[in-house]
Parts: C-alpha cells; structure tokens; sequence
C-alpha cells in the first residue's frame, strides 16, 4: 500500500539544511526499524517547510498502531524521533499530539 503524509519544518534555513543532512545519513537503526515493521521504500519531498512522505508499506506487516508504540519503546529510535522534532513542525491541520499527518487523495490516474 502507498501512504502519503505531511508535515512542517520550522521556517529556518540552517535547520532546514542540518534536517537534510540527517537524512543524508539516517541512523542504521532507523532504517532497520522501518523494514521491521514493513516498510518498503519512502522518500520525502520537500516545497520551502512543507514536506510530503510517500511510504510504500507490506500490508501483511505494517501496522502504524504497533509501529507508534514500537518506536515510544526503542531508546534509539525515540532519540531520533525527539532529534528530528527539533526541525519539524506540525502542519496547520495536524491533530495535537501528532507528527505525520495522512493526505487526501483528490485525483489518482492511471495513463
């Protein structure tokens, strides 16, 4: 299944470019995390602060409940979760309490 996700960045030019270069060199363990919980493959995109997710999941592992939880309980991870916190910021239309906000799809086409 493919997930689309927004979220902010905070709207300064060296955290922008310090956020990138963290994923330039994401954590192993990161990397590791998301294929454990059926991860297979994602990008983001980035428009000035705005930035977009695709994440291509294995419906027979993902579990977004599970991963949440997984990741409040991994040392390694929440570090990374809390590192890149000080570079995100939620969208206008994020939930208080959450990172990643699922999008709307308004048009899909196959041509």
């Amino acid at each position: 299944m493919r997930h689309v996700l927004a979220l902010d960045l905070k709207d300064d030019a060296e955290l922008i470019a310090a956020y990138e270069a963290r994923h330039r060199a994401v954590w192993p363990e990161v990397l590791e995390h998301l294929r454990r919980h059926g991860v297979l493959g994602m990008q983001i995109w980035r428009l000035g602060t705005r930035m977009v997710m695709v994440m291509s999941t294995d419906d027979a592992i993902y579990d977004s409940q599970r991963m949440r939880v997984d990741t409040e309980n991994d040392p390694v991870i929440r570090k990374w979760e809390e590192l890149m916190w000080t570079f995100q910021a939620p969208t206008p239309w994020t939930p208080k309490g959450q990172k990643w906000t699922p999008m709307t799809c308004v048009f899909d086409v196959d041509l």
